[in-house]
């Protein structure tokens, strides 16, 4: 065991129990209330009145609803069982784990199994586990007791198994559970892995069929009623919303909505998008799933800033995939590593005075625009620097994985 695997280690043990004592004894209302939500909305399911619920004391300016599937409350449902404190505590040591999951998978992805039994490349997974706990993602997934790394981690086994089956089945239920994990779909369709396509769909559909028998009057109201009202998720505007419909809105000073604005912005994006997988060797899986999972983020009406955890394995594609010699690699690299670190949605929401204030001074909706500015750059820089790299010349008429890794 080498010095640097153990200063890594003790610097995410440290980083651990950090998190462990403000969850638990920092007095703050937000601390973990997500979690709460999760835990004393998913008792509601068997009610009758699941989306009638709301927790108002402690966000009184938003009364917090149960905002997902129906399945996710049966997933959910046995933590209200237990003690708070004792979900919290393994919700918390869990999300470390799965995202100590997410860097391992997004290494082994670009340098292969056999370099992840090397010392470095294992202490390097270490060392980015510690340090992803405290960028503006992952920090306010912890901070709010929030899923989004397990459903990193589910596409990120889907993609890595070279099973239809498991692939397709873990998207199809990380879908049920929040919707956003359907666009992993778009990757199995660049992959051309049509089963995987199949059986995600499938799986999901099956999710809903589920907590149809089970509760029918909540599965019809969900998918009937509220599944395309982004407003009863939150405030479009705020500036932790970092979608392209969160930028455009406080840009345009009032809500653009679903209209001709969005529609062109968003084609926009997946024509940028489209070019960038194109330029990319057909190999670098990571690369394309990157791709798929930031246009999800900028497509979807309402992506939080605790969404972005997309952004760890992005930021780990640029200083060690196959673009990393690329001019400009590090330079976007550094970008995201700024303004994850800084935190940029949080900091400019301490100076909104309410959560639905849309109008503000043009620059401070412009630095709202971050992540939205910064992943039309990321695109544009992956179409220009892959098409000058001198490896992708590689043969993109294979038709089905598995791919050898790079």
């Amino acid at each position: 065991m080498t010095r640097r695997f153990r200063l890594a280690a003790a610097a995410l043990g440290v980083s651990v129990l950090v998190r462990l004592l403000w969850a638990l004894f920092w007095p703050g209302d937000l601390i973990l209330v997500d979690l709460h939500v999760y835990v004393e909305g998913a008792a509601n399911l068997f009610r009758g009145n699941l989306y009638d619920w709301t927790d108002s004391s402690r966000s009184p300016q938003f009364p917090l609803p149960f905002t997902y599937p129906p399945f996710a409350a049966l997933v959910l449902y046995p933590l209200h069982y237990l003690p708070f404190d004792v979900v919290a505590v393994g919700w918390l040591l869990a999300t470390v784990a799965a995202l100590f999951g997410v860097v391992w998978i997004s290494l082994e992805m670009m340098v292969g199994r056999e370099a992840m039994r090397e010392q470095s490349w294992r202490t390097a997974a270490v060392a980015w586990t510690a340090a992803g706990m405290w960028l503006e993602p992952v920090r306010s997934t912890l901070d709010y007791g929030q899923v989004n790394v397990f459903l990193v981690l589910s596409a990120m086994v889907a993609v890595r198994s070279t099973r239809w089956w498991v692939s397709g089945t873990l998207v199809g239920l990380a879908a049920g559970v929040k919707l956003t994990p359907a666009v992993t779909g778009l990757y199995f369709t660049a992959r051309r892995r049509w089963l995987a396509v199949i059986c995600s769909a499938a799986a999901f559909l099956g999710t809903i069929g589920v907590t149809y028998l089970l509760t029918p009057g909540e599965t019809g109201r969900y998918f009937g009623e509220l599944v395309g009202d982004p407003h009863r998720i939150g405030p479009v505007g705020s500036v932790i919303n970092q979608s392209l419909r969160g930028a455009l809105t406080r840009l345009a000073g009032h809500d653009v909505g679903s209209g001709l604005l969005w529609k062109t912005s968003v084609l926009v994006t997946a024509v940028l998008a489209f070019f960038a997988w194109r330029a990319l060797r057909f190999d670098d899986r990571l690369g394309t799933l990157i791709i798929v999972q930031l246009f999800g983020l900028m497509a979807s009406p309402i992506s939080w800033s605790h969404h972005w955890v997309w952004l760890v394995p992005t930021m780990l594609w640029l200083l060690h995939g196959p673009l990393r010699e690329a001019p400009g690699a590090r330079v976007m690299a550094g970008f995201w590593l700024v303004t994850t670190v800084i935190g940029v949605p949080f900091v400019l929401g301490t100076l909104q005075k309410s959560m639905w204030d849309i109008s503000r001074p043009g620059y401070l909706s412009w630095l709202g625009a971050a992540n939205v500015i910064g992943v039309l750059v990321l695109y544009a820089w992956i179409i220009r620097a892959g098409r000058l790299s001198p490896e992708r010349a590689v043969d993109r008429s294979r038709e089905q994985e598995p791919y050898p890794v790079p």
